[in-house]
């Protein structure tokens, strides 16, 4: 017997509107392992009255038997045993209703007996094996009609996504050997020729020159191999980018002349290079972004309260294809204002910034009036964010109770950031790992020579589908002979939502006067749990510990523990926070939410 495509069988089945007596309840005995099936798919009710005579019974049991057979089908059951009985005792009563029984014995289920693939096309030997390999549905495994379904497709796509951009699956078979309760597999593929690239055509360019997207195209040049992640990896840059709102980039098989090229690209023996692959034009389709953004905001964060902000951004700053970002927040303990000017990537990928800030805050105490510019170079490597930097800021510093005193500081800095997250707004699962190294000397328009190093390890282990440990830590040090004359920025305060919960926004620190200013040493450690009650929502309780201050021989962490609500909202995971500060005895609320307009 030939096994057809059954999963089909399911659709059909899902429609038919094949109606019952009412008055006729149908049960189906069956073993655990495929009932669902059956009374999930089964027509098993309907809308007619009156009791069942013979013919109607008679139907009945034929449409039953005949949809079972081929839902079982579906799982690999081919020699079930179907029956329809009366189960009502009362049978010599006219007034009772027929109780229909479908008993269902599935039979054994089949297994995977022999396997033959063919791959032709131009494909070396070991390829070929490695593709045999590596299918999914070996001999013994048990036959489902969405394994073999989901095989075959695995099969095809590894072909498609390294050199046979043309590949085909030709034939399958699958036949059934009901004796044996066993399945022979038969599958044709052909491979197709080796793909190359070709010209790259980029379509849709209105305001920005063809060199802005070579710039993000470090994957695609004339007579490399095909392969589609390369594609992919071009594409994902330029949607990433401030410039274009949707980004298509794919093979040129239409672009290629010839009527059959599109159901027959393998028949283009004419294009092909001084090897014998085909090359194939890279189409880059582009639809540019409008260029200018405005945007407003509020939020409150027990961290900073109150905040509202508004921002300005041009993606084609002077017509160079700069971006161009500028703007202001206005928060409760803290102002800023700032303008970023950002060039596009060169042909290493790297990122060239200057930027410039305005700053005012007063936080537990400690008054700071600071204006900063810098420029810095980032790039990607891998999944690895490396940066370089220098840094000018002036700071005015005025702590409650003690006098005030100007910080300078030229700053040469390096970090180094690496992501090992599906989702970078989750931190439930993934590594994230950050170094930063800055020094600064007086004799390069400094107040201070000191060298300040810091990094920080957060990282989520799953524990199972509905729970999830998420561990912190993070350490830092300023290297010099006294904190003074260096800015707040190159020193370290603890405490807050991100911080050591159960204690204020940067109240761990240096005691002077009634404010908390920064000291030379941060340590801080956290490890949190949480039970996700749906997709959605979930509780957490967390242990945190954590101190900033000036001299390591009365370094005393300070712990902080509770439990929280998270809430995996659209933007990134809502946490809200009731922690106790065994310091300060004190129970805190921390959280953070903010809304664009």
């Amino acid at each position: 017997m030939i096994l057809q495509r059954r999963a089909l069988t399911l659709c059909v089945l899902a429609t038919l509107n094949l109606a019952l007596p009412a008055g006729a309840e149908t049960r189906v005995i069956a073993p655990e392992a495929v009932r669902d099936l059956l009374v999930n798919y089964l027509s098993l009710s309907g809308a007619e009255s009156g009791p069942l005579d013979e013919t109607a019974r008679v139907s009945l049991g034929r449409r039953l038997r005949k949809e079972a057979t081929a839902l079982l089908a579906t799982e690999g059951y081919f020699s079930p045993q179907i029956a329809l009985s009366d189960s009502n005792e009362n049978k010599d009563s006219k007034d009772s209703n027929t109780s229909l029984v479908l008993n269902v014995i599935p039979g054994p289920r089949a297994q995977i007996g022999s396997l033959k693939i063919e791959i032709h096309g131009a494909l070396n030997s070991e390829r070929r094996r490695q593709l045999i390999e590596s299918w999914s549905l070996p001999s013994g495994a048990a036959f489902r009609q969405s394994s073999w379904d989901a095989a075959k497709q695995n099969l095809l796509r590894e072909l498609l996504s390294v050199d046979h951009a043309a590949a085909r699956l030709l034939s399958s078979q699958a036949e059934v050997d009901v004796e044996t309760a066993q399945v022979n597999l038969q599958l044709v593929y052909d491979a197709g020729p080796l793909y190359r690239y070709g010209e790259i055509r980029i379509v849709g360019l209105q305001r920005y020159p063809s060199a802005l997207v070579e710039r993000y195209n470090d994957h695609l040049h004339p007579e490399s191999p095909y392969r589609q992640e390369d594609l992919l990896a071009v594409q994902t840059a330029l949607q990433n980018t401030p410039y274009f709102a949707s980004v298509s980039v794919e093979l040129g098989h239409n672009e290629l002349p010839g009527e059959e090229n599109a159901e027959n690209p393998a028949s283009l023996t004419n294009l092909t290079n001084p090897v014998g692959d085909l090359q194939v034009p890279v189409i880059i389709r582009l639809r540019e972004r409008a260029p200018y953004n405005i945007a407003f905001g509020a939020g409150v964060s027990s961290n900073t309260g109150a905040r509202v902000e508004g921002s300005f951004r041009s993606a084609d700053f002077l017509h160079r294809a700069w971006e161009f970002n500028t703007g202001m927040r206005i928060e409760q303990l803290r102002q800023s204002a700032y303008a970023d000017l950002f060039l596009p990537p060169d042909r290493q990928q790297q990122r060239d910034s200057v930027g410039a800030v305005v700053e005012k805050s007063d936080i537990q105490g400690l008054g700071i009036e600071r204006v900063a510019f810098a420029a810095s170079r980032v790039q990607l490597r891998g999944s690895i964010e490396q940066r370089l930097g220098l840094n000018w800021q002036n700071e005015q510093q005025s702590p409650s109770g003690a006098a005030s005193s100007t910080n300078r500081a030229l700053t040469a800095t390096t970090g180094w950031l690496w992501r090992h997250a599906d989702d970078p707004l989750d931190a439930s699962e993934g590594i994230v790992a950050q170094l930063q190294l800055g020094g600064s000397a007086k004799a390069v328009l400094s107040d201070q020579n000191f060298l300040r190093s810091y990094f920080r390890y957060s990282q989520g282990i799953p524990l199972g589908k509905s729970n999830g440990l998420l561990l912190r830590g993070e350490v830092g040090l300023t290297a010099a002979t006294s904190r003074q004359g260096i800015p707040q920025d190159y020193l370290f305060r603890a405490g807050g939502s991100n911080s050591v919960r159960g204690y204020s926004y940067q109240s761990l620190g240096v005691k002077e006067g009634s404010a908390t200013l920064g000291g030379r040493y941060l340590l801080s450690v956290s490890a949190e749990y949480t039970h996700w009650i749906d997709a959605q929502w979930g509780v957490a309780t967390f242990i945190d510990a954590g101190q900033a201050a000036d001299n390591r021989d009365v370094f005393k962490l300070a712990p902080g523990y509770g439990i929280g609500a998270r809430w995996k909202s659209p933007a990134g995971p809502l946490a809200v926070d009731l922690a106790w500060g065994q310091l300060d005895k004190t129970l805190r609320l921390h959280f953070s939410l903010a809304v664009p307009f």
